[in-house]
């Protein structure tokens, strides 16, 4: 064997040790790999939900009124305002539930083939009229009737009451305790069918709070939250990781 072929075939052989040696580190941590993954336990996922109904309305009304000037629009969505604050109270909403917010006027102008002509053709004003209150069901009412003060001519956008549930810092504890429980009961039902037994609680992740309309599937991945109704439907979530013995 010349000595150019003797150099070759021990450059050869010492390639075939390493590749053989990175082979072996390369299953060594593969199988490091499996055995951190089977030693993760086993994770499961929590819910627990409670009925509940609404404590709390807000809802927003904006009169509006056109008119050729713009103090005659002003004068106007005035007038409107009054009429408005007078069907709340009249109907048992308390002066103190009603928040007036300031007067907005502004020009209509004329526009032709999608260009101002630059003439003002109008001014129209508007307000807002926020009620706040505790007693939905009242404002839930006046909502549904106020199509009478539509018919007697006065100009008012309802954007319909938004109801919330003030006390829900209150229930968030009791709903997390009843979703562990209910993620260790799915936990040993898994287990036990394998033989095995549900060990300590290796990590906890709680979910976002679904506050939803009853018998509704709407959920988000941030929290949902449903203010068009009273009655409610508070669901929530925990992801727990148990250890298996």
């Amino acid at each position: 064997m010349s000595e150019s072929q003797r150099e070759k075939s021990i450059t050869l052989i010492a390639a075939a040790a390493v590749l053989a040696v990175a082979i072996g580190l390369g299953l060594n941590q593969v199988g490091s790999g499996f055995a951190s993954r089977s030693s993760e336990g086993i994770t499961v996922t929590g819910s627990a939900r409670v009925d509940a109904k609404a404590d709390r309305a807000v809802w927003t009304l904006n009169a509006e009124q056109v008119a050729p000037t713009i103090s005659e629009s002003v004068r106007k969505v005035e007038a409107t305002t009054l009429a408005v604050t007078e069907y709340l109270t009249d109907g048992g909403v308390a002066s103190e539930e009603i928040e007036l917010g300031s007067v907005s006027a502004y020009p209509q102008e004329e526009y032709s083939n999608g260009n101002s002509t630059g003439r003002i053709l109008n001014y129209r004003a508007s307000r807002s009229i926020t009620v706040r209150s505790d007693d939905v069901e009242l404002i839930s009412k006046l909502s549904n009737q106020i199509g009478s003060l539509l018919q007697s001519g006065i100009s008012v956008t309802n954007y319909g009451p938004q109801f919330y549930v003030s006390k829900l810092s209150q229930l968030r504890p009791e709903l997390l305790k009843e979703a562990m429980a209910d993620a260790k009961i799915r936990a040993e039902a898994i287990v036990e069918a394998t033989g095995g037994r549900v060990g300590a609680v290796m990590s906890v992740r709680s979910g976002p709070f679904q506050v939803t309309s009853p018998d509704s599937v709407d959920t988000s991945s941030g929290g949902f939250y449903d203010t068009q109704t009273i009655d409610k439907t508070i669901t929530s979530t925990v992801s727990v990781v148990f250890k298996v013995d």
